[in-house]
């Protein structure tokens, strides 16, 4: 087995503490970091995110899986600086307004970065105008918007009315999801794309970046 199929396993398997000792190896061997990142760290994390979206595994496997994904990165992260790593694409992130809910959304934020996108986590009860102005000042491709409550599903609509307002509908896209959302509402509200969980999310947010 090559070193980044091991990578893959053990970020599969949740060994944080032997990915961390792998990488140091790598480093010091000179092994590129970049290969180390795409080849085996989100190879592995890609994995488990499949298996997620296919019911193979549940949130404790996948949040242990991205505890030793993190220690990875962690790791890898001078060498990755210095090697001036592109990014896929960015996505701005959080919970709408009134709603406090977070665990799908931090799933979601995973999921994205095991595809290398970068993530800007606005947190939760996050307002339209704060969801548009960051993705403008930070040049993010895609708005994924998150909630778990029926009463807060409106403040999707107020965000693609914001994104509409600034002029900006061509260069960024909404993306809707959480339990109550649908894809007739996504409709409803004119956003660009629901998904129905965090892996489909990364899928379709790295399409729209690509």
């Amino acid at each position: 087995m090559s070193v980044y199929e091991d990578l893959s396993t053990l970020v599969q398997q949740g060994r944080a503490n032997n990915v961390k000792e792998i990488i140091a190896a790598e480093l010091e061997k000179g092994t590129n970091a970049q290969d180390l990142l795409q080849d085996g760290l989100l190879v592995g994390m890609s994995i488990i995110g499949e298996k997620f979206k296919n019911n193979q595994v549940y949130v404790p496997e996948v949040l242990i899986a991205a505890r030793a994904m993190q220690a990875g990165i962690d790791s890898l992260a001078g060498a990755l600086a210095s090697e001036k790593v592109e990014s896929k694409g960015k996505v701005v992130l959080g919970t709408v307004k009134g709603d406090l809910h977070d665990i799908g959304k931090n799933l979601v934020k995973i999921m994205l970065e095991s595809k290398g996108l970068d993530v800007i986590d606005l947190g939760v009860d996050v307002s339209a105008e704060k969801f548009v102005d960051t993705a403008i000042a930070e040049g993010a491709q895609v708005i994924a918007c998150s909630a778990l409550l029926t009463t807060t599903m409106a403040v999707m609509k107020e965000v693609v009315d914001e994104v509409n307002a600034k002029g900006v509908k061509d260069k960024i896209k909404v993306m809707v999801g959480g339990a109550p959302v649908t894809e007739d509402f996504k409709n409803k509200i004119g956003a660009d794309y629901y998904t129905a969980d965090a892996s489909s999310a990364s899928d379709v947010a790295l399409q729209i970046c690509q």
